[in-house]
């Protein structure tokens, strides 16, 4: 979703980050995530043949809204929760196994954006959201040419990904898959130099690598 009349200061960003999201499931950028599975939560292990693993379908992004409800200059952490409530609302109520991206437009965002952190993902009882602020204002902060020379919006798909690939393993925080030193699976390869950018759809989009359990290493593919 995104929050506010205009909630991305540009066609071209709201066309990069919808584009990313839409065609991600399937990848076998995130395929490293179907290694996870339900009611193991630590270390390195192979899941049980009776668990519930993660899937990767294609398809994944369900829909995009924009919400007009005024967007405070500092929102706090149950601003983002009440818009992750408000998306859900729209989509028809909370669906298991779904989490509610809240972007924030260009100049609004969290206290800590930059300094402290990029984005981030958490949970609000039964409901698994994610806040993205406008990447770009944190600048090589937040992954501006990352990837990319001229990359301006590199960090919304290696920001965005990082989230998303942790909200699949960990959605409601910290009761899913955590190392022993309570690193989440995009934590353990974040601003990795393997970084890279990955086709989906045509289009190019820069990702950083995930962890991988059967390899014990950050990997870009699965």
């Amino acid at each position: 979703t995104g929050w506010g009349s205009g909630a991305d200061s540009s066609a071209q960003a709201q066309a990069y980050v919808t584009g990313f999201f839409t065609n991600v499931g399937g990848s076998s950028w995130i395929n490293s995530t179907t290694q996870y599975c339900q009611g193991v939560s630590s270390g390195t292990y192979t899941c049980p043949s009776n668990a519930t693993s993660v899937g990767n379908p294609s398809g994944q992004l369900a829909g995009t809204w924009v919400d007009t409800y005024p967007v405070p200059n500092r929102p706090s952490q149950s601003d983002i929760a009440a818009a992750a409530a408000r998306l859900a609302s729209n989509f028809g109520g909370v669906k298991a196994g779904a989490t509610y991206f809240v972007f924030t437009p260009t100049g609004k965002s969290m206290s800590g954006f930059g300094t402290r952190w990029c984005a981030w993902h958490s949970s609000s009882g039964n409901t698994a959201y994610a806040y993205m602020p406008y990447i770009p204002d944190a600048g090589l902060s937040c992954g501006m040419d990352f990837v990319n020379s001229n990359g301006y919006f590199d960090g919304f798909s290696i920001v965005g990904g990082h989230e998303y690939a942790e909200a699949e393993t960990d959605p409601f925080p910290s009761s899913g898959w955590l190392d022993s030193s309570g690193a989440e699976n995009g934590d353990k390869c974040a601003w990795s130099s393997a970084s890279t950018n990955i086709s989906l759809n045509g289009g190019a989009y820069a990702v950083q690598p995930l962890w991988s359990n059967k390899t014990t290493s950050c990997v870009v593919s699965y």
